[in-house]
């Protein structure tokens, strides 16, 4: 039986609402696939570090080949083709950029170069350009592994353990205590991210610097942040308070003065406190602290990966039990604590300088 042009109409827009409602579920099957694969990414990253592909790629001029990356790198003859399975997940996630090296009439195929990207270019280098020793920190098994078990710790009573010392039975400082390979791998990752946040902040904060003559870095380590402090603005009088383990490996040859203790006793006077909330130790009229942490939602907010990045490094560090704050915590906090007013200065990525004044 022939059908009628308005029953062809009528059949068509059916099936076109079938392929609507079926788009939507394969849509959202990607992203629940994409979402789920995330840990992926993170991994090849890893590998790529491992391995040293940036700079493999870095000694060759910024640009190379799979065999001229494979010259370079420790890699079994077998795993070419893997590697290149690795390279193209690196490529579209943005971490390397690809260039086509056309045949030149020699009958070869096509060979893809690949290049560094500013993503990639965080990772060669000098110190205090190069993130890799951070990376390496927030990739390795140690706090990879942390995050298994979370419906076990979510069953737990705040504030312990931590998800870090429900899987490996001591916090994070406790392990670095006993672990010394440990213990390296995580003071190189905070010295790496000093470095290249402070050389950030001097260029583009170096105003909070001004009218004062003393620094007090709380909790400050090996005094990465303070020696740029510093070396920026001679005129200050720097100092690092830590404990008195961390302080016994601290460098000499430094203007950076290094003083033993415990920040939950006592905080060493000075014009300003870096870091730490400390109103005690600061004069009331020209003191000042400057926090450097994240804003949740602060910055590029209508970038949607600086937020989900805020939050997802918020998720990381609660598996030592730590916390990031939208600006509503931040202003209950500083207030509690008796001072009067603050500035958040957004200007640096995920990463915010919050000045507070008595």
């Amino acid at each position: 039986m022939a059908l009628s042009k308005e029953q062809k109409l009528t059949i068509s827009e059916q099936q076109h609402t079938t392929s609507s409602e079926q788009q939507v579920a394969l849509d959202a099957e990607l992203q629940l696939w994409n979402h789920t694969f995330g840990y992926v990414k993170s991994m090849a990253l890893k590998a790529a570090l491992d391995l040293g592909i940036p700079d493999a790629i870095h000694q060759h001029g910024g640009s190379a080949t799979i065999p001229q990356i494979v010259t370079r790198i420790t890699l079994h003859p077998s795993k070419t083709p893997c590697l290149r399975r690795l390279m193209r997940v690196l490529t579209l996630t943005g971490v390397f950029g690809t260039q086509e090296l056309h045949d030149d009439g020699g009958g070869c195929d096509d060979e893809l170069v690949y290049t560094l990207t500013p993503a990639s270019r965080l990772l060669v280098g000098p110190s205090g350009q190069n993130v890799s020793p951070l990376l390496n920190v927030m990739l390795c098994p140690i706090f990879v592994s942390s995050f298994l078990d979370l419906r076990g710790w979510f069953q737990h009573e705040m504030p312990d353990p931590s998800p870090f010392k429900m899987k490996h039975g001591r916090d994070i400082w406790e392990l670095a205590a006993h672990d010394a390979g440990f213990s390296r791998l995580f003071d190189a990752g905070m010295v790496a991210d000093s470095g290249f946040i402070m050389n950030v902040v001097v260029r583009e904060c170096g105003a909070v610097f001004q009218g004062i003559s003393s620094l007090v870095d709380v909790g400050g380590g090996f005094g990465g942040a303070t020696q740029a402090i510093a070396k920026a603005f001679p005129h200050l009088e720097c100092s690092v308070l830590d404990l008195p383990n961390v302080v016994a490996g601290a460098p000499a040859d430094t203007a950076v003065k290094y003083v033993a203790g415990d920040m939950f006793e006592s905080v060493s006077s000075a014009d300003a406190v870096f870091l730490k909330n400390c109103k005690k130790a600061i004069p009331a009229q020209g003191g000042k602290v400057i926090i450097l942490d994240i804003v949740v939602g602060a910055g590029s907010s209508c970038d949607r990966k600086n937020v989900e990045t805020q939050c997802l490094f918020d998720l990381y560090i609660m598996t030592i039990n730590g916390v990031e704050r939208d600006e509503r915590e931040w202003k209950k906090i500083i207030f509690e604590a008796g001072f009067t007013s603050y500035k958040i200065i957004p200007v640096l990525g995920t990463r915010s300088i919050i000045e507070v004044c008595p």
